[in-house]
């Protein structure tokens, strides 16, 4: 995609998704990032379903310390990998009324640094709980960047590098959860929905799916 293209991008991505925004269900920073952590391998529909129960149990980060990693499995069966997602928790809660008094810091570096918290849920809750300008690249945003010509990344680290340079700082969030949208909804890893993609004029993979088709209906009609 060339530069002049992005703010196209962005308009388009404005008209199709103009209230793009987090979908997990939260009420405050806590909320949100034990929900993302949930959300890992797993749909936003599904973690929606389950955490509504969960924090009426366990509103705070304190009420979480004496639950035992047997109840907290209960508490997220249903959700994917729960067994190490529970663990994770319980740690995460301890260390939140142990070295911050319960809250959720507005501090990169120390958001990493809880166990099963990396880039993506770290710049989701930084970017949504606290405004914070990020970009969170989970497969979708992955996926769409490398089609529509963003990056060329072998990494998503380098991925979301990319995507800085890129795109304006002030679109970053919207951006990021505007391609996710786009990503469920009509350009799917296995069976993009090309012919009603309104990207289709500044996107790269649908040009050389074009030029492939092109080429090959040439081939068969021997030209």
């Amino acid at each position: 995609m060339k530069k002049a293209e992005v703010p196209v991008l962005i308009e388009h991505l404005k008209d199709m998704y103009p209230d793009a925004h987090c979908e997990l269900v939260h009420n405050n920073p806590f909320e949100l990032l034990i929900a993302v952590v949930l959300s890992a391998q797993c749909t936003d529909k599904l973690v929606n379903e389950v955490t509504p129960g969960l924090f009426a149990k366990y509103p705070q980060p304190q009420d979480f310390l004496n639950v035992t990693q047997a109840e907290m499995e209960d508490a997220i069966r249903r959700i994917g990998l729960f067994r190490n997602k529970a663990k994770n928790i319980l740690e995460t809660c301890r260390r939140l009324v142990e070295e911050q008094g319960g809250q959720v810091p507005n501090d990169y570096d120390y958001l990493v640094s809880l166990p099963g918290v990396g880039r993506k849920t770290a710049n989701v809750v930084l970017s949504t709980a606290f405004g914070v300008p990020a970009i969170a690249v989970d497969t979708h945003v992955d996926r769409l960047s490398h089609r529509l010509g963003l990056t060329k990344a072998e990494n998503v680290l380098q991925t979301e590098h990319d995507l800085m340079k890129k795109l304006p700082k002030e679109e970053w969030t919207f951006t990021h959860h505007a391609l996710i949208l786009h990503g469920r909804r009509v350009c799917a890893a296995r069976s993009p929905k090309c012919e009603i993609c309104p990207l289709q004029p500044i996107c790269d993979y649908y040009k050389k799916e074009t030029k492939k088709a092109a080429k090959q209906t040439r081939k068969k009609a021997g030209v």
